[in-house]
C-alpha cells in the first residue's frame, strides 16, 4: 500500500465527454492546476498510451520538473499517468462517470511511495495534495461550467 494515496472528487455540471476531453488534454493543465506552470510535449500529440509530457510545477515551495508517461487511456472513462521523477514516483489517475442527473463525477487520485526525506514528510504531503487537488477540481469545475 503506498504511503501517499489521495483521492478527491467533484461533480461538474457538464457532460462527461466534455469534462474528460478537457481534463485529459495536457495543454489545458495550466488553466485548472494552480501549481502547474508549464507543460511540454515530449511525444507527438494527441494523448495516447505512451505519450510523454514534461510538467513544471511548484509544490510546497519547491520547483518540480517531472515527465509523466500515459500508461492507460480510455476516453471519457479513465486516464492514468506515471512518473519516476520528482520527489517520488507518482501515479495520477483521472476517472469520470455520469451522475443520475446527467452531469459528471470526476475523481482525481495521486498515489506513490516516497523514499528518503520525502518518506518522512509524506503525512504533510498528503494533506497538501488533498488541499491542492480539491482547489484544482473546483477551478476545473468553474472553468467548464463558465463555458456552458
Amino acid at each position: 500500500m503506498p504511503s501517499v494515496d489521495v483521492t478527491t472528487e467533484i461533480v461538474i455540471n457538464r457532460p462527461r465527454t466534455e469534462v474528460a476531453s478537457y481534463a485529459a488534454d495536457p495543454d489545458n493543465a495550466t488553466t485548472w492546476y494552480a501549481n502547474i506552470e508549464a507543460v511540454q510535449w515530449e511525444t507527438p500529440k494527441p494523448v495516447t498510451i505512451g505519450s510523454k509530457m514534461t510538467f513544471t510545477a511548484k509544490f510546497l515551495n519547491r520547483r518540480l520538473i517531472y515527465t509523466y508517461e500515459v500508461t492507460e487511456f480510455t476516453p471519457s472513462e479513465r486516464f492514468v499517468m506515471h512518473t519516476a521523477e520528482g520527489p517520488f514516483p507518482m501515479e495520477t489517475t483521472y476517472s469520470w462517470s455520469d451522475t443520475a442527473d446527467g452531469n459528471t463525477r470526476m475523481k482525481l487520485r495521486n498515489r506513490g511511495e516516497p523514499s528518503g526525506f520525502s518518506k518522512v514528510t509524506a503525512p504533510v504531503m498528503v494533506l497538501a495534495m488533498r488541499r491542492a487537488n480539491t482547489k484544482d477540481l473546483v477551478r476545473l469545475k468553474r472553468t467548464l461550467e463558465a463555458k456552458a
